[in-house]
């Protein structure tokens, strides 16, 4: 058996490093597309429009007609996690609460959307609860919510409706109540 030599041309001076850096880039940008895919673009939590003050909000289902104003009660189902690990610290099926009664963020949130719709909002802490901590919430944390706004009424309204069905102000079943003292 006989072992034929194939002659190797030599290779031009500087085209492996051109090769390796052809190389180099092709998976930068792969890992660039990439990371862009899975939401890793706008804000902490993957929210895919940010607004001027910095919120992300993500329309997950659109909803219908007109948006809640700061006069207005909504009631709301919602999650609450963290950003930076996805712990959930806080979470609600049909609870009220008056849109100008929240952490900045969740309010300009709130009046970004529709009845029956479902989106995200990804708070940066400034629009949250900044430096303030609690057992649940560490000082600067980013904060993302899963909402889905069931309906609002004007306060006018929900005044109204009390009234005919003849009860003091907060007793009607989901709209809020007074704190306690």
């Amino acid at each position: 058996m006989s072992v034929t030599a194939v002659p190797i041309p030599p290779v031009e001076k500087g085209s492996l490093i051109k090769l390796w850096g052809g190389l180099a880039l092709a998976v930068a940008i792969a890992g660039g597309v990439a990371w862009a895919g899975t939401g890793g673009g706008g804000t902490p939590g993957g929210c895919k429009t940010v607004t001027a003050t910095g919120l992300g909000i993500s329309t997950v289902k659109a909803g219908k007609g007109a948006k809640p104003t700061d006069t207005d009660v909504v009631l709301v189902n919602y999650k609450g996690r963290l950003a930076s690990d996805g712990k959930e610290f806080d979470a609600g099926q049909r609870v009220p609460f008056p849109v100008s009664g929240l952490v900045p963020g969740f309010t300009e949130g709130l009046k970004q959307m529709q009845k029956d719709g479902s989106y995200k909002l990804c708070i940066p802490a400034v629009l949250g609860y900044g430096a303030q901590a609690n057992e649940r919430i560490p000082a600067n944390s980013d904060l993302v919510f899963d909402v889905d706004l069931i309906d609002f009424k004007s306060m006018a309204e929900i005044e109204a409706m009390q009234q005919q069905q003849g009860q003091t102000p907060g007793g009607a079943e989901g709209m809020p109540q007074a704190a306690p003292n």
